[in-house]
């Protein structure tokens, strides 16, 4: 286990849960994550390995005893009709048979309907009557002569959901955690290793859980397929619903005027629309009016009365494009539905989660650490819908006077919602404060954004805010600053900002100074960030402690790749690198001495002389030239987030495609 591992499993005994354990039960059952957890949480929340073992049996051999599987069903059927009474784990939705005033159960898996159901049991469970709940029911089986009367009778029934939790608790173990053991907590508990995610990541997948702590909060993701939109919605929380976005109706989401039940936004904490986009998808317009009116107002009509809901609205989609094409030819809003491609709609969400940043889901990006179970965390978020952490930051930071209030709103909504996330205890340091209100910001900006492009006549807003000397602080979006020329539509497209100006007498003038990169920024390589400066030269010393890795080597070839494909094949250039030994271990070191001899005979072979010393004392990264340039680099060469291995994805073979970590760049001429 982990130094992290053993602090959560201290900290919070019994509400966590090994990740990978439910891999390990799940076999061919078609049941939601939470009700694998739950079970989980009961018999193997520990960290004593044998404990783990006998609770993951214990789970199997309920599932095996208890969940009704499909093709089963008959079998399970007559288990209860044998002994008279038997216990199952399903899904069951109860319906209203206002012919006979009764409540009916039906059970989805099991195959059975039309189950009496006491009224009692929906007064205490209404959910039963809006989309179903999964619950451990034991039914019994009587039959008689009567032809109309049903032989299954609803003995008792339980939701698989958690009953009670210390919150005071909750919070005294959160203040035991660093801001970023904390984020990696919550990052295990959806499910995935930190280890593979930058910061960025981490608080863009954090992002999707603002809907289950905070009231009638509208959030979009548009991206590519493969990158769990969906699943959160569908697999982390019982207060969740996912729908598909062509199977809802005004009855069904928000009220039917015919019996006056209401729907799905009275009794879900978060309703999420799955495949939302989709250009031919056609939306009633009923329904797209009675939406804006709800998302904006919380509230909804039924005939002459105004009903309220907390209901978070969540739309997800497929994007079929990349981000410059929508952003040259249309919007990044241009997949939506054309009901849906409308400022007045648009303008009602809070934020816009870029899903083209997030990485396709892939085998190694699961955790096997300790994260919360499920079903506790779900609890905690939605003890947190009611509170308010909208001003925490106006004691630092103000918002732009140019923002309009819609858009205040949604800054604060989301600021408030990553507040209830990473710091519910409501301490956080300045630069903590700041860090969410930017991510606040450019969600909202995002939106605002493109609803420019739509509606020419909305006013433009100078998005940011000001720190408490006054200074002003403007916020960009990260696509703003990779493709400047197509995210602002102007006559004439700027300037690329690394295309060096000319000088009166003809020579290139490289910018002199500092650059930042944004963490999962595209577009960055060494042969834009780099390349200029090395051209000409016949000696360049790189100065990087650490090429001990496999991707710190390939970092380092990659950059003789640049310099091989620029000078003339005539020449010869003599690259000298000073490192590190990687000490701590002997056998890493000779790995690494392999890496280093494999990436000096590959270099030789295009005309590049590497030559390798080491300085267990350096700390400073720089690239210097015989040309008089000087270039530090804040991570030195390993400014790339991990990519996979596989030869047929083009972040693997192409830097421009690769996601970046944060890093900053300074260009010095030490002589002309």
């Amino acid at each position: 286990m982990s130094e992290l591992d053993s602090k959560i499993n201290r900290l919070f005994p019994g509400v966590v849960v090994r990740k990978d354990l439910v891999k390990a039960v799940k076999g061919n059952a078609i049941v939601p994550t939470y009700v694998l957890e739950y079970l989980l949480g009961q018999y193997a929340a520990s960290d004593d390995e044998a404990t783990i073992q006998a609770g993951i049996h214990a789970v199997r051999r309920i599932l095996a005893d208890h969940y009704v599987h499909r093709s089963e069903s008959e079998l399970v059927k007559s288990t209860i009709r044998e002994r008279g009474r038997h216990r199952i784990i399903d899904r069951v939705t109860a319906t209203l048979n206002d012919r006979a005033d009764v409540y009916e159960a039906e059970f989805a898996n099991l195959g059975v309907r039309g189950v009496l159901v006491e009224p009692s049991t929906i007064k205490a469970h209404p959910k039963l009557l809006v989309g179903g709940v999964w619950c451990i029911c034991d039914i019994e089986y009587t039959h008689t002569d009567s032809a109309r009367a049903v032989p299954w009778i609803l003995g008792s029934i339980k939701p698989i959901q958690l009953s009670s939790f210390d919150f005071d608790g909750y919070l005294a173990a959160r203040r035991e955690f660093t801001t970023d053991e904390w984020i990696d907590l919550l990052v295990q508990s959806v499910g995935f290793d930190p280890a593979l995610f930058g910061r960025r990541a981490k608080l863009l997948q954090l992002i999707r859980l603002i809907p289950f702590a905070e009231r009638n909060y509208n959030l979009v993701e548009l991206g590519p397929k493969g990158t769990g939109k969906s699943h959160i919605y569908s697999e982390f929380s019982p207060h969740g619903m996912l729908i598909s976005g062509g199977e809802v109706t005004v009855p069904k989401l928000f009220v039917n005027n015919a019996n006056g039940r209401i729907g799905l936004v009275g009794y879900w904490d978060v309703v999420a629309f799955d495949e939302f986009a989709g250009k031919r998808k056609r939306a009633d317009k009923a329904l797209v009016d009675i939406m804006k009116n709800y998302m904006a107002n919380k509230s909804f009509s039924r005939g002459v009365e105004t009903l309220g809901a907390e209901a978070s609205m969540v739309f997800v989609g497929n994007t079929s494009h990349t981000v410059p094409y929508m952003l040259k030819h249309a919007d990044l809003f241009d997949e939506l539905p054309e009901s849906y491609h409308d400022a007045a709609y648009l303008d009602r969400l809070h934020h816009y989660i870029p899903g083209w940043e997030v990485d396709t889901i892939r085998g190694e990006m699961f955790s096997s650490g300790y994260g919360f179970v499920v079903d506790y965390i779900a609890e905690v978020l939605r003890s947190m819908r009611p509170m308010d952490f909208s001003d925490r930051y106006q004691p630092y930071f103000s918002l732009s006077p140019d923002i309009s209030t819609r858009d205040r709103d949604g800054v604060q909504k989301t600021f408030s919602g990553l507040m209830k996330l990473l710091h519910p205890h409501g301490e956080a340091s300045p630069a903590e404060i700041e860090e969410l209100l930017r991510l606040a910001i450019e969600g909202r900006k995002r939106v605002k954004d493109q609803i420019l492009r739509i509606d020419a006549t909305m006013a433009t807003v100078a998005f940011g805010y000001t720190d408490a000397a006054g200074g002003w602080r403007p916020v960009t979006t990260l696509e703003e600053d990779e493709y400047p020329e197509h995210y602002h539509r102007r006559s004439r497209p700027p300037e690329p900002r690394t295309e060096p100006r000319p000088r009166p007498s003809g020579e290139p003038a490289l910018f002199e100074g500092h650059r930042d990169f944004a963490e999962n920024q595209r577009g960055v390589s060494f042969e834009r960030i780099l390349l200029p400066y090395l051209r000409g030269a016949t000696t360049i010393t790189v100065t990087d402690p650490y090429i001990r890795q496999f991707h710190q080597a390939r970092n380092l070839m990659e950059l003789i790749e640049v310099l091989v494909r620029a000078k003339d094949p005539a020449d010869e250039i003599s690259v000298k690198l000073v490192t590190a030994e990687h000490r701590e271990d002997e056998d890493r070191l000779r790995r690494q001495l392999e890496l280093l001899v494999k990436v000096k005979q590959g270099a030789a072979a295009g005309g590049v002389d590497l030559d390798v010393s080491f300085d267990n004392g350096a700390h400073d990264r720089s690239i210097v030239t015989d040309t008089g340039w000087r270039i530090v680099l804040g991570r030195g060469l390993d400014v790339f987030q991990h990519v996979s291995s596989d030869a047929f994805d083009l972040a693997h073979r192409l830097q421009e495609y690769r996601p970046v970590r944060a890093f900053g760049v300074t260009y010095v001429r030490e002589r002309r």
